[in-house]
């Protein structure tokens, strides 16, 4: 029987849907933008969607602020 940690990574391989736009690691946490065909760019932390933004300098800005508010300073 599968764990869910090997289903959930399992389950995560590959990119997701939409343009790839921008990655970047910050503090050692994997952060990509997807522009979607609604125009909106949608953030992804470890591959697991966070939230949709209308721009991507919102999106860049969204990535930056979680990962130091959940790393910590």
């Amino acid at each position: 029987m599968l764990s869910f940690r090997q289903l959930r990574e399992k389950k995560l391989k590959g990119m997701p849907p939409g343009e790839h736009v921008w990655d970047k690691k910050i503090k050692g946490v994997f952060c990509m933008i997807h522009k979607e065909n609604d125009g909106m760019y949608c953030l992804y932390i470890d591959n697991e969607k966070l939230d949709k933004y209308p721009t991507l300098a919102r999106a860049k800005k969204s990535a930056e602020e979680f990962v130091k508010a959940a790393k910590g300073k």
